[in-house]
Parts: C-alpha cells; sequence; structure tokens
C-alpha cells in the first residue's frame, strides 16, 4: 500500500505484481521501470522482477485502513493477468466486498478474462471496474466491460496514442484521459482529448482529464479547453483526502 500522486485515486494497493505487454498501450510500461528499480533496492516483493506473483501477505492491508479512501488496485500489475488464479481474484474480491467503506478501482487490459470470470466473482457496489482504451485497435474491451455487473464501469485513455471519435459510451459511467509521459512519450493530438470530452458530455458519462504528459507532465499540466477536468462517477461519495493518515 501506497499513497498515490495519481489524480483519480488516493491509495494503492497490489496484491499482485509484475505483467507483460499485451498491446500498444503497454510500450512504455511505468510499472515495469518501477519494478526494476524496486528489484535493484532490494524490496522483496519485487525479488523475481516484472514476473506475475501472487502476494497473499498483502490481501488483509485495506481491512486495517480506518480512513474511508478511494483504492486504485494492481497499479503494478493486472488482475485478470492469465497467470492469476481465478481461486486468487476471488480472495481479492471477497477483500473488497468485506470493506465496504473504501471504492476499489481495478482496471484491466485483459477484458476477455475479465468477462469470462465475471459471473463467479461478486460485484458489491464498492467495486469500480475498468479496461484500458489507448486507441481504436483495442475498443473491444469496451464490450466485454458492458457485460460485466459492475455498479460502475470506466475507461482509461491513457496512453491516449491515437483518436477515439466513435467510442461507444452505452452503460459506461466514467472516462479518464490522458497522455503518456517520459523520455519516451509518444504524443497526443489535443482533438483527440476533445472528441472524447465532447462524446463523454453528450452520453453524460463523467470525464476526467488526468494529463497531457510528456516530458515533463508537471509543465505541461491538466488544463483542457481552459479548465481542469476533475468529474467522478455519481456515486463517487468520498471525498478526496488533503492527509490520509493511514
Amino acid at each position: 500500500m501506497a499513497s498515490s500522486s495519481i489524480e483519480w485515486t488516493e491509495l494503492t494497493w497490489n496484491p499482485t505484481t509484475g505483467c507483460d505487454k499485451t498491446s500498444a498501450g503497454c510500450k512504455n510500461c511505468y510499472a515495469e521501470v518501477m519494478t526494476r528499480r524496486l528489484q535493484a533496492m532490494g524490496v522483496a516483493k519485487y525479488a523475481d522482477g516484472f514476473a506475475v506473483r501472487c502476494h497473499d501477505d498483502a490481501l488483509d492491508i485495506p481491512r486495517g485502513w480506518k480512513k474511508p479512501s478511494v483504492v486504485f488496485v494492481n497499479s503494478m500489475s493486472d488482475l485478470f493477468h492469465d497467470d492469476v488464479p481465478l481461486s486468487f481474484i476471488k480472495k481479492v474480491f471477497k477483500v473488497m466486498n468485506e470493506c465496504p467503506q473504501h471504492v476499489f478501482q481495478v482496471l484491466t487490459k485483459r477484458a476477455a478474462r475479465l468477462e469470462k470470470f465475471s459471473g463467479e466473482l461478486k460485484w458489491t457496489p464498492n467495486i469500480w471496474m475498468g479496461v484500458s482504451v489507448e486507441n481504436e485497435s483495442v475498443t473491444g474491451r469496451i464490450d466485454h466491460l458492458r457485460k460485466v455487473p459492475a455498479a460502475i464501469r470506466f475507461l482509461s485513455c491513457e496512453p491516449l496514442i491515437g483518436p477515439l471519435p466513435n467510442l461507444n459510451l452505452a452503460e459506461i459511467h466514467w472516462a479518464i484521459v490522458g497522455g503518456e509521459s517520459g523520455v519516451h512519450s509518444r504524443p497526443m493530438a489535443a482533438e483527440w482529448v476533445r472528441q472524447i470530452q465532447r462524446q463523454c458530455h453528450k452520453a453524460d458519462v463523467a470525464f476526467f482529464f488526468k494529463q497531457w504528459g510528456g516530458r515533463n507532465k508537471k509543465a505541461a499540466g491538466r488544463v483542457l479547453n481552459g479548465k481542469t477536468y476533475d468529474a467522478m462517477p455519481p456515486r463517487h461519495t468520498i471525498k478526496k483526502q488533503t492527509s490520509l493518515g493511514v
């Protein structure tokens, strides 16, 4: 667990670590880079590098958080990776089910496996389920997500590396958009962002613009159309904490 600088969440919780590349959005994976650093620092959890690992000793961490929080699950992995057994996914869901004071944000690129297992999982209202959609070639992930009985279904269009002019936002509640950051970041056109914002407005989908990205993402900022977009889904009732105290 760690407090997070990610604008749309508060804490991160990693009951699994490790992943591998599955689509173009993975090219400059931040989690892979961070894993190498943590491994070099001797952090035991990352001793096996970016190989997928399940950590039973991390499962109960959210039970100890007294203050209700918004939690990004597996910022360093993908819960629906083929190497994560369904039995372990069920353990993660059990913890989320039994901690209704927290909102858990789960994000995957393995949308077909998500749909396959969704009927075997308990979807309490505090579990938000999302898929990554970085360009048009992977919009099929949204169709899989639509079939998942999560109270909140969301899209992470980050890193946005191509236009998405024809999104089907039916039964989608939230969209996050952001450009890639870092030395090798790929460019994002402003019109791509505005296309998504307009589609969200038309479909009454909450729109969150995270960043322009680039080599210096702080300098580039996150202002679009002269303002910041911080919308969250209607069921979001947990306020952003200025001091997490956990």
